[in-house]
């Protein structure tokens, strides 16, 4: 039992990322569909209507968003904790995987735009990738998408979110309110000394995420932060003779929060941020600079980067190669890795927030860059077959 509850675990995070990614999917495309449909000045209408100090775009993006940004933390810590990534073995592969995959993607995209004022802002947007969207495309191939491809995939996104949000905080920071910033953090010692004294009710944890997630909105920190370092903060059982290992309170927490992030938080980003408008934008938008060094860092730059970096580990033995998987279903996952959906649209829209026509720019990269790799990394593991077959 013991060896094979963090395996179960995973299984579990890969069904229900895998379900979350097809309904983003849909989402992504009614969004697209509806922004250039007669229904466009509504939609756009409502996504701009305030609701309290806040449009209804931005309490999506900034209030729902932390409840996403809480479950990638309580998946951090769990799987760097006990289990996937819980040691230096396991993490080495996916780990230098993530790095060539945000590094090379982010290095095209300067090298695009670097002649485009004000577009070196967006250097990040196609390093992230989206694990809702890229595991819902490996479950639609079903057997020709190996379990140990799955486990390598999914790695290599946590690792890839946790660098993401560590570019969030120090890159796309705004005019910091330190008043706000140290109430932050008194709520935050507060949180974690509750998890030294062994809290285990949640509701305390949850107070605690409200009150950081207000005090983080108002330092000028982005609020999505906020979810990330309320998660680190709840209690995760490391005992594996514990009948019951998953009554720990960052379980328990875990298994509520997720569907909702997975079925509602990321499905309504989606609906919400994928609108474009495509007759409102200039004739040359495909073509430029922002727009390009998006699709092109997400498609060839994750591929190069992810492949790479993962063939040099194992050719020079840091690292085992994924079980039962060609390395021509490895690049199949590499191409994959190129969908940045939610994560690459969150940085696009932080690095370019008075700037409409560079967001624009950002949504139609990642919707290029992001359908080119999903199509790509379909096709290569549908023509790649099973393994040993």
């Amino acid at each position: 039992m013991t060896a094979t509850r963090p395996r179960s675990a995973m299984r579990e995070f890969l069904r229900g990322e895998a379900a979350s990614g097809i309904l983003l999917m849909a989402a992504a495309a009614a969004g697209l569909l509806i922004a250039n449909s007669p229904l466009a000045a509504g939609y756009f209408g409502l996504l701009e209507r305030h609701v309290g100090p806040l449009s209804v775009l931005h309490w999506i993006n900034d209030g729902l968003m932390a409840v996403f940004f809480m479950v990638v933390g309580l998946e951090v810590k769990r799987e760097l904790v006990d289990g996937q990534l819980s040691t230096w073995p396991r993490r080495v592969l996916p780990g230098l995987a993530a790095l060539g995959g945000m590094v090379i993607p982010a290095v095209i995209y300067l090298l695009i735009a670097r002649d485009t004022p004000g577009a070196l802002r967006g250097w990040a947007t196609p390093a992230a990738t989206d694990i809702a969207f890229t595991l819902g495309v490996l479950a639609l191939l079903g057997r020709r998408a190996p379990v140990s491809l799955k486990v390598f995939v999914t790695a290599l996104a946590i690792i890839d979110d946790l660098g993401a949000v560590a570019i969030i905080a120090l890159f796309y920071t705004a005019e910091l309110s330190l008043p706000w910033l140290g109430a932050a953090g008194a709520v935050l010692a507060g949180m974690t000394a509750m998890n030294r004294l062994n809290v285990r009710r949640l509701w305390p944890y949850m107070l605690g995420a409200a009150l950081l997630w207000v005090c983080v909105l108002q330092s000028g920190v982005h609020a999505s932060l906020a979810g990330v370092a309320a998660a680190m903060t709840v209690p995760l059982d490391r005992s594996k003779a514990a009948p019951d290992a998953h009554a720990s309170p960052l379980h328990r927490l875990e298994h509520a929060l997720h569907p909702w992030s997975a079925f509602l938080v990321v499905p309504v980003f989606g609906l919400a941020n994928a609108g474009i408008s495509l007759l409102a934008l200039p004739a040359d938008a495909l073509v430029a600079p922002v727009t390009m060094g998006v699709a092109l860092g997400l498609f060839l730059g994750k591929q190069v980067g992810v492949f790479a970096s993962a063939w040099a580990a194992v050719r020079l033995g840091w690292a085992d190669a994924p079980e039962d998987t060609s390395w021509a279903q490895v690049y199949g996952a590499a191409l994959l890795c190129g969908i940045g959906f939610t994560m690459s649209l969150f940085i696009g829209l932080l690095a370019f927030p008075d700037a409409p026509t560079l967001q624009a720019e950002v949504k139609l990269g990642v919707l290029v860059g992001s359908l080119a790799s999903a199509l790509a990394g379909a096709a290569v593991l549908g023509l790649s077959g099973r393994p040993n077959s």
